[in-house]
């Protein structure tokens, strides 16, 4: 299971003294690009394929709180993937001293920065995605050139 430790800062709190609901969505941003990184795709592999992920639909849970400087365990795991690769579902999950906190789920595309639609990944990145744990409720999505609804082709 690939996962990070992380603290709840203090930009991530809100006026409740929790973590704001936006800081799960960029903390999972982070860990996502960590997983690329670590896989051999940093920042830099994506801006020489002019490649990024693009986030089509993101969904929080929420179970338990973080407050200011709790140690915030972030796991990352494959949830959804299409056949040619367009698209996925990656859905991280956050633990406070083991207790599952919070899961984010988001349905993510891998946008063709000059064509500005989306592409398939290299073949060395699709076998990065394809190698972390799949979720129990994990599904094949439909080819984005197949999919009228998916947004955009």
């Amino acid at each position: 299971m690939y996962e990070k430790n992380l603290i709840a800062g203090w930009g991530d709190m809100d006026f409740n003294s929790h973590m704001r609901n936006t800081a799960y969505l960029d903390k999972s941003a982070d860990v996502r690009m960590m997983y690329f990184s670590d896989c051999g795709f940093p920042m830099s592999a994506f801006m020489q394929l002019r490649l990024g992920p693009v986030v089509m639909k993101d969904e929080i849970e929420y179970f338990r709180e973080f407050h200011l400087l709790d140690e915030v365990v972030v796991t990352q795991s494959l949830a959804g993937l299409s056949d040619d690769g367009r698209k996925l579902k990656i859905r991280n999950e956050f633990f406070n001293k083991g207790k599952l906190a919070a899961r984010v789920t988001s349905l993510v595309g891998w946008l063709d920065l000059s064509a500005r639609k989306l592409t398939s990944p290299p073949e060395k990145l699709l076998q990065a995605l394809q190698q972390l744990d799949r979720t129990a409720d994990f599904e094949v999505l439909p080819d984005s050139l197949n999919n009228k609804e998916g947004g955009q082709q």
